[in-house]
Order: C-alpha cells, then structure tokens, then sequence
C-alpha cells in the first residue's frame, strides 16, 4: 500500500523544511510525481526497512528532498502488486527502486512499463543500489538499468574512493572530482558499455582491494523518449543522509524532467580505458 502519510511522518520527526516562496496560480509549477518502490523480495536493507509504522531512511530521506527541493513529491510502496499497475503508473512522471528479488508485478503491467510509460511517454526510472539485485533473470529489466547484481566484493564497511569522469552532468556534478567514502560497492553481470553513458566509476588504484575489472558507480541511458539513471551507492543508512549522495538524486531528477541538460551519450570507450586501469591496479597489487 501507498505510504501516503510522508508529512506526518516529517512533522512527527520534527523535520524543518525549507520555507517554499509565494507564488501566484498562473507561476506555480506543479511539482512532478515520484513513485519510490522499496520492496525486498530477496534480502532487505536496513536503508528501507520501516520501524514503528514510519519511513524507511531512504524513503524519508527521498520524501524530504521533494518537499525540500519543490520539484516532486513522493508515494512510497512495498506493495508493487497493488500499486504499480497500469492504472497507477498514469499519475508518476519517475519511477525509483531500491528493490530486490523478482517482484510479484503482473506480466501485463511489466509490458506496459517497458513497452509505453518508459519509452513513449518520456518518464524516468532510477535505481538505485540493490535496484540491480532485481529481476536477475528477466532481461528487459536488466537491459533497461544497464547491468545485473554480480557480488559485492567491497562490503559496507568498506573504505572505496570513487572516480568521477563527467563534472557537467547533473547527477554526477554534486561529486567533484572524485569522493572517498564507506559504502558496499556492486560488480555486475549483463553490462552493456555500448548502452549507458558511465559519470562514475570505482578507482581501483586508490582502493585497498583491488580487481582487474571496471567497476561502473553512476550511469544513465536514453531508453526511446524516456530516460533511466542508476546509482549503485546506497546500501548504509548514513549513505542517505550524505549531501552529496542527495545532490546526486536531484540533480538526476532534474536530467530527467528536463530542468537541466545532461549527455547520455553512451561512452564506451571510456569503460574500455577503466578495465585497463583495473587489470593494471590490481597486477602492480600483487
């Protein structure tokens, strides 16, 4: 079911929200519509486990940035049965996921969403961490996020520096140069280089354990008219709290509402130079 009680929740925490400015009826945008799915059909993290009847960190976190930021606004469900259907999906211009497993989502309202919502209608998907631990064996999944769940050599304990090779794009822009952080970092299967354009990536050199392979962070696609970004950080809880980390959802958001211009153009050129600088990492290691 639709958490649809986001500002009690606020309220009850005790959040401040930023004072939105008055505006007349013929200025006022209103603010787009985000459906977060949080479902874990495989292992639950704690960023999107709900205590006591409230959000989950990462559901209040993406609830505060709409409210914070004006420029969307939030339903949150672990229901995917009821609410994303066809019917549903007509009122959200962005689908998130922090999901895992193979979610019990009718045939019929998959097509639906792959077929038209995504690529016809001009909306967004953005996944983000264990989004690509999802659907591992239905490939108009994986082909739509770029990639499948292949391990996480890196643990949440981890202490990774991560690379950042586009400084223009919204979504990879709030990084800087690059960002050293502890966060459990995804390998994946099923990559399609020549598909997603990469803005960040694990740096092997400057990370303790190393493998001799391209570790993608942070990418995002064209998929027809729509567009689809994903991000793989996010499995601690603090990661949700990180002004960067939030900077980078927005400013992905804003890409794919069309607020601010980002290049999707796929680079795979770029995938092929990390690979070789991984394989290099890791043999000077040895």
């Amino acid at each position: 079911m639709l958490a649809r009680y986001a500002t009690a929740v606020l309220f009850g925490l005790a959040v401040v929200v930023p004072a939105v400015p008055t505006v007349n009826a013929e200025e006022a945008v209103k603010p787009a519509r985000l459906l977060m799915v949080t479902q874990s059909a495989g292992f639950k993290h704690g960023s999107v486990t709900r205590k006591e009847g409230q959000l989950a960190p990462a559901e209040l976190a993406m609830t505060e940035l709409g409210i914070s930021s004006n420029l969307f606004r939030v339903d949150c469900t672990q229901d995917v049965a009821a609410d994303f259907t066809k019917d549903k999906l007509q009122h959200y211009d962005i689908v998130l996921f922090y999901t895992t497993g193979t979610l019990p989502i009718k045939q019929e309202d998959l097509d639906y969403f792959f077929k038209e919502w995504l690529p016809t209608k001009g909306h967004g998907f953005i996944g983000t961490h264990s989004a690509a631990d999802t659907f591992h064996d239905y490939e108009p999944y994986w082909d739509m996020i770029g990639g499948t769940f292949n391990g996480h050599p890196w643990g949440a304990g981890t202490t990774v520096t991560i690379a950042v090779h586009d400084k223009n794009h919204p979504a990879s822009k709030p990084w800087g140069d690059e960002v050293t952080l502890k966060d459990e970092i995804y390998q994946f299967k099923n990559w399609q280089p020549e598909k997603v354009r990469v803005l960040m990536s694990l740096d092997m050199a400057k990370t303790e354990l190393k493998k001799p392979y391209h570790v993608p962070i942070l990418w995002v696609k064209e998929y027809g008219k729509g567009k689809a970004m994903h991000m793989s950080l996010g499995h601690r809880e603090d990661v949700w709290t990180n002004e960067a980390y939030m900077a980078s959802l927005l400013g992905g958001i804003k890409w794919i509402l069309g607020q601010e211009p980002g290049d999707a153009t796929p680079n795979p050129e770029l995938s092929a130079a990390e690979e070789q600088k991984a394989k290099a990492a890791a043999e000077s290691a040895q």
